[in-house]
């Protein structure tokens, strides 16, 4: 039996008396994150908040299993804010996801209406010819989650008729914009698996559902959500359905709560690290920026781009040759100078050799391409 089957539906049990410590630190984390954000220099500020929109597009798509890149995203959100006329993105997916997220940064004060979700799902998905965009879904056929194999499917969810969706989503939006007396978080985990309960659209759900948790969030916060909820889901992407697909068979949600507010504690010590990088990256260039032959610099911004994890195993003579072209008797003494002015810590390991990045005094490793 599914929640929505349920004789109290959708009256969810709860139990958050235990995460108050944890809910507060959410809350307390958010505007810290917030703050240095208003503290940078307005370029790294909007260059920063860049950086988290595309980081949300990218992973809430990943989430799905449609994949971009990081300039595609780039360039759709720089042609959904008119800074690019002529210059249209190939990828119209990629347009509508940037689109959508720009839509719930831009009106997340605003409370939730049908036409707002409507709105939401044509920018997502108004592009897909085979998608009635910005309409429920009215098939006679169930709603269902399938995973498996086309031969051996299995049923993880079945989601209420179609013919029910309509005042389902009524009673959900007036829920929404009265729950004022849910804390923020706790709030975002309810409505997440409140909306993906109801799977009111033939697509698209999980992203709008998401969507939703971010402003639910950043209505709670009074400012628009200063990190990316769906980086930390999709780095557990497998827990985060089984979590949903368990919640969805029950009124009791405290499961699912405890869990959501661990994504949230996750999301934000990510965007915590990206704004020290940031930082951190602003001073190194104003030091050592002089310093530096083009293929050096041109090395050195690979790994800061690389993110807070960085690059995996360090940087070493064949990444810098296929980062800069550089031959190895180029790449060898780029690097051997690198080490010389302090900029580079060298390890020597049985094989070969691989550089770390020295910043602020504090030797970062990086680990991941």
């Amino acid at each position: 039996m599914y929640n929505w089957q349920r004789e109290n539906w959708p009256q969810f049990k709860f139990t958050t008396t235990h995460l108050e410590p944890v809910v507060g630190a959410i809350m307390l984390k958010s505007g810290e994150i917030n703050g240095k954000l208003a503290a940078l220099p307005e370029d790294l500020s909007i260059s920063m908040l860049m950086e988290i929109l595309i980081l949300e597009a990218i992973k809430t798509s990943e989430i799905e299993g449609e994949f971009f890149s990081k300039i595609q995203i780039m360039s759709s959100i720089e042609h959904n804010l008119g800074l690019i006329v002529q210059q249209n993105p190939k990828d119209k997916n990629a347009i509508g996801v940037s689109k959508m997220l720009l839509q719930v940064r831009e009106t997340y004060a605003q409370e939730l209406s049908e036409s707002q979700l409507k709105e939401w799902h044509t920018s997502l998905l108004g592009n897909q010819k085979n998608i009635h965009a910005g309409e429920y879904r009215k098939q006679k056929a169930p709603m269902q989650i399938i995973s498996g194999s086309f031969a051996n499917p299995k049923i993880n969810y079945e989601a209420p008729p179609s013919a029910t969706v309509p005042s389902e989503m009524a009673r959900f939006i007036e829920w929404f914009n009265e729950s004022t007396y849910l804390s923020p978080p706790v709030k975002a985990a309810v409505a997440h698996l409140y909306f993906e309960s109801i799977h009111p659209f033939e697509d698209g759900n999980g992203r709008i559902g998401r969507a939703i948790a971010e402003k639910a969030l950043s209505q709670g916060l009074n400012f628009p959500l200063p990190f990316s909820i769906s980086l930390a889901i999709e780095k557990h992407r497998k827990a985060y359905y089984e979590a949903l697909q368990k919640a969805e068979k029950s009124l009791d949600i405290s499961e699912w709560i405890d869990w959501f507010l661990r994504i949230l504690q996750e999301a934000q010590t990510s965007a915590d690290q990206m704004i020290t990088l940031t930082i951190a990256k602003f001073h190194f260039f104003n030091r050592h920026d002089s310093l530096l032959n083009e293929r050096q610099r041109k090395a050195i911004h690979r790994m800061f781009e690389a993110g807070p994890d960085g690059f995996q195993g360090g940087m070493n003579v064949q990444k810098y040759i296929g980062i800069t072209g550089a031959s190895k008797a180029t790449a060898t003494r780029d690097l051997q100078n690198l080490v010389e002015m302090n900029i580079f810590k060298s390890n020597i390991a049985s094989r070969s050799t691989s550089y770390q990045l020295i910043l602020l005094n504090e030797s970062f490793m990086f680990v991941k391409q």
